[in-house]
């Protein structure tokens, strides 16, 4: 059996979905969600609660759910708050794993214990982890223990670090940039054309995550992921406005303008995002499982548009 957690979530629904045919068990912090019969757990992951009943008979966690990344997070401890769920529940969750039998946990992380900027070279998944916010360090933290826990129990531990995950049904900022590519509006991203962009699309991490469940190589490993096709902001834009049969005019504004923006608004992380490079090199992945991310980007732009748009026009009826 497999557990997964963060059931209800973007990811979580899309690896049931490719896994609807195997056995089993979820556990989410909301209430069931889906229309299939395997067992649910509803609970928070954290340091203090008891998952020996969703670990029942399972021999394979995917490790989905989190306190997902807040820009600008207001609460007045935010770094307690990411370790709480992040690391100390992780590795609760991991350590009830050892004793109800399980054999591998696979912990989706992110690529932000890497780093937020890739401007001198591309992130690999052997670098020293160099996270620059709460989140990634929770993160962060979370991969050194179980590491730490997979040498003292032999519990095999995958460690998979995305990149921005995109698909259908993708929120946040990827959803409010199809929502203003599709007004037809032109952009100002014609000048963003030096900076590059590792993206996944949900469809390439769930076959990653699919493949390291049973492999034999995967296990004890920390492996990137990514579309294997990195964009700028400009390309980026003008293939979604493809995806979704828009213009593809783009207004020339250039970057130092954008940076100028960012030191006076005090938005600078807000600009890089824009403006800069975060690249992930994914030869570890492909050359130890024999892996290659079997949707192209476009195709995977193509999926995630048709998914707006159907679900734009079922709210306007």
């Amino acid at each position: 059996m497999i557990l997964i957690t963060g059931s209800n979530g973007f990811l979580g629904s899309h690896l049931i979905e490719a896994l609807k045919d195997r056995n089993l068990s979820l556990l989410d912090r909301g209430t069931f969600n889906h229309d299939v019969s395997f067992p649910f757990f509803q609970a928070e992951i954290n340091s203090v609660n008891n998952y020996s009943q969703a670990l029942t008979g399972c021999k394979t966690v995917v490790h989905c759910a989190a306190r997902v990344h807040v820009m600008d997070d207001q609460d007045e401890n935010p770094l307690a708050l990411y370790r709480e769920s992040n690391t100390a529940g992780t590795i609760n969750l991991a350590k009830q794993a050892v004793r109800a039998g399980v054999s591998r946990f696979i912990f989706v992380s992110s690529i932000k214990v890497n780093g937020e900027s890739s401007t001198a070279r591309l992130f690999k998944a052997s670098d020293v982890h160099a996270p620059e916010d709460d989140y990634g360090q929770s993160k962060s933290e979370a991969e050194e223990q179980l590491i730490e826990l997979s040498k003292k129990t032999g519990l095999e531990v995958v460690i998979i670090r995305p990149t921005l995950v995109y698909g259908p049904g993708v929120r946040a900022n990827f959803a409010s940039l199809m929502n203003i590519i599709s007004t037809g509006i032109p952009l100002p991203f014609s000048c963003i054309t030096q900076n590059q962009r590792s993206l996944v699309s949900v469809d390439n991490l769930v076959d990653l995550i699919i493949t390291c469940m049973d492999h034999p190589k995967a296990a004890n490993q920390v492996f990137l992921v990514s579309d294997d096709h990195d964009v700028s902001m400009s390309e980026m834009t003008r293939e979604l406005a493809k995806a979704l049969g828009k213009s593809t005019w783009q207004l020339p504004v250039p970057v130092w303008c954008y940076r100028l923006a960012g030191k006076l608004l005090k938005k600078t992380h807000v600009v890089e995002r824009l403006v800069g490079s975060l690249q992930v090199d994914i030869s570890h992945t492909k050359e130890t499982l024999g892996w290659v991310p079997p949707q192209s980007l476009q195709d995977g732009f193509k999926n995630t548009a048709e998914a707006f748009l159907m679900s734009r026009n079922s709210r306007r009826r």
